[in-house]
C-alpha cells in the first residue's frame, strides 16, 4: 500500500515557441527508464499552448488518447473526418487502433489554451480507430467522465474522473490511481489503497485515472 507524491516542480518540461508541456512520465527528449508509466498509463501531459500553436498533423496507433480541456479551446482534426472545437469541460476519447493521423491546434480566437492529454495502452493492438466526445456537467466532487458506462476506453477496468475538491475527497476504489491536481500541478500515485481519502492543502481541480490492473 503506497501513496507517492510527485510535486509539480519535479516534472520535466518541453518548451517550444508556441507551447510548454509538463510531463508526468518519460517522454521524448526526457527519457527516464525508472518512470515509463503507471499501469497502462504511459503519458500524462499538461499542455499550455499559445493561440494558433500546437501539434500539426501527426500519426498514432495502438493508443487510447484521452483529452480534457481546461481553458481556451482546442481545434481537433483527424483522418476519420472529424473537425471540431473542444472547449473547457470537454472530454475526448480517441482510439488510434490500427492507425490515425490528427492535429490539435489552440483556437486563435480563444486565447491561450490549456489541456491535459493522457495516453493509455489498450488491451489489444490493431482494431478500428474511433473518436467520441462529451461535455459532462461536473459539480463539486469527483465524477466519472470516461470509461465504464460513459465514453468507452479500450482498456478494461479503466475509468477517468474529474471534479473540483475543496479540501478532501474519497478516491475511486481501484488498485491503481493516478491523481493530478490541475490547480497546483502536483500528482499522486496510489497503489492498493481502495477507498482512500486525499487531503488537499488548498482547493483543487482533480483529474483521476483509476485502473484495475
Amino acid at each position: 500500500m503506497t501513496l507517492d507524491l510527485y510535486a509539480a516542480s519535479s516534472r520535466p518540461l518541453t518548451r517550444r515557441p508556441d507551447r510548454e508541456t509538463a510531463h508526468s512520465f518519460s517522454f521524448g527528449e526526457h527519457y527516464d527508464p525508472a518512470n515509463l508509466g503507471f499501469g497502462p498509463l504511459i503519458a500524462h501531459n499538461d499542455d499550455k499552448v499559445s493561440p494558433g500553436g500546437g501539434y500539426p498533423t501527426h500519426p498514432h496507433s495502438d493508443l487510447e488518447i484521452v483529452t480534457w480541456v481546461l481553458s481556451g479551446a482546442l481545434v481537433h482534426t483527424d483522418s476519420l473526418g472529424h473537425h471540431s472545437v473542444l472547449e473547457p469541460g470537454t472530454v475526448q476519447v480517441q482510439s488510434a487502433g490500427s492507425g490515425i493521423t490528427h492535429s490539435e491546434i489552440a483556437d486563435a480566437a480563444s486565447g491561450p489554451t490549456r489541456f491535459v492529454q493522457a495516453w493509455v495502452r489498450p488491451d489489444s493492438s490493431g482494431g478500428t480507430p474511433s473518436r467520441a466526445v462529451s461535455s459532462p456537467v461536473v459539480a463539486a466532487g469527483l465524477h466519472r467522465v470516461a470509461g465504464g458506462s460513459d465514453l468507452p476506453i479500450g482498456v478494461a477496468g479503466a475509468t477517468f474522473w474529474v471534479g473540483s475538491v475543496a479540501s478532501s475527497v474519497v478516491l475511486p476504489e481501484a488498485p491503481l490511481l493516478h491523481v493530478f491536481d490541475a490547480s497546483s500541478g502536483d500528482a499522486w500515485r496510489v497503489r492498493d489503497e481502495p477507498g482512500r481519502s486525499l487531503e488537499l492543502a488548498a482547493p483543487g481541480s482533480l483529474l483521476v485515472w483509476a485502473f484495475d490492473h
